[in-house]
């Protein structure tokens, strides 16, 4: 019965750990699949790290959409997994299929994009392929590297820890997945001055990504959904409203709660923010907090704490009333 079942029936996860199970590595590869990036021995006190990134018309992006922006997504998707790492990107193939009809004129325009974007984070573009193709697809490998003591991996979460996220979640539905930043900076700063036990980018939904973090770790977590930080894009702050609230902050005003029928779902489970979301012990947690408003220009928000696999994983809300939290976040099958 194996043999006759379907992608949709495992799903994107179940696919990529049914190839994992099968792919044999030596000792060069210290981390293979199932990461934001494989990790390769490289050199003395530094690792290589390799990522790749497909884009499909009418799956990531529509023909209307600014090709400008196509392109930049193309490459800050990679950029964003090494980010991810605690590393810092440095050179990228980029394969393309293209429509033999396409407008040259269009095809520029994404090229700009994707060099608009090398330019910014000091990628070098190397090389890549060319193909005819019924829609335009975007193939883009991003290498970069990382110091040995700075690679964060998804599987370092720790009981006690405490959950942050950057910027802000939700909204990609309206646009926000062609014009987002990789959180590149953030990780830098990060890294240098912090112990970071896991880390992940939010590409898939704060649900699912979360959950892999989990997986990996072995570990549980409970989230407030109060503490979440919901984009412009779908709920604008009201005048006021101070730039971070925590656990210990005053609770809420009643009222304030986020039902499952608001904007908190489409933070939980949107996707494509590519926002950081890592993961501290509560020592360094604290030293974050003390610090972040002087060290970042976006806001770093915590929203929970890491606990024990037991526990599962949960999500509260100001009366203190638990539910699980369900991966929910974008699926390819």
């Amino acid at each position: 019965m194996t043999d006759f079942m379907k992608l949709e029936n495992i799903g994107e996860f179940g696919l990529i750990e049914k190839i994992a199970k099968g792919t044999k590595t030596d000792r060069s590869v210290i981390k293979g699949i199932g990461d934001d990036a494989a990790v390769l021995e490289w050199t003395k006190d530094k690792y290589l790290l390799a990522t790749a990134d497909m884009l499909i018309e009418g799956r990531h992006f529509k023909r209307g959409a600014s090709p400008e922006k196509i392109g930049w997504k193309a490459l800050c998707c990679g950029v964003s997994d090494i980010a991810a790492m605690g590393g810092e990107p440095r050179w990228a193939v980029v394969s393309c299929g293209l429509p033999k009809g396409l407008a040259v004129q269009y095809a520029d325009r994404i090229y700009s994009g994707l060099k608009k974007a090398a330019g910014r984070f000091g990628v070098n573009i190397v090389g890549g392929d060319t193909n005819a193709s019924d829609k335009i697809i975007l193939d883009v490998t991003v290498l970069g590297e990382v110091k040995k003591e700075d690679l964060v991996l998804r599987s370092g979460a720790r009981t006690g820890d405490f959950i942050f996220v950057t910027g802000e979640l939700g909204g990609s539905i309206r646009g926000k997945h062609l014009d987002f930043t990789p959180r590149l900076k953030e990780s830098r700063i990060l890294v240098k001055n912090f112990k970071i036990n896991s880390m992940i980018d939010l590409s898939d939904g704060l649900s699912s990504d979360l959950n892999h973090i989990l997986e990996q770790s072995g570990v549980g977590a409970i989230v407030y959904d109060y503490l979440i930080p919901i984009s412009p894009h779908l709920n604008p702050l009201p005048s006021g409203e101070r730039k971070y609230r925590d656990i210990s902050s005053p609770s809420p005003r009643r009222g304030e709660g986020r039902g499952e029928g608001e904007s908190i779902h489409h933070a939980l489970s949107d996707g494509e923010d590519f926002e950081l979301l890592f993961t501290m012990s509560k020592k360094e947690g604290f030293k974050l907090l003390k610090a972040r408003e002087k060290l970042f220009d976006i806001p770093v928000t915590r929203i929970g704490t890491i606990t024990g696999k037991k526990f599962g994983v949960k999500i509260v809300d100001i009366f203190g009333r638990k539910r699980e939290l369900t991966p929910r976040g974008f699926k390819h099958f």
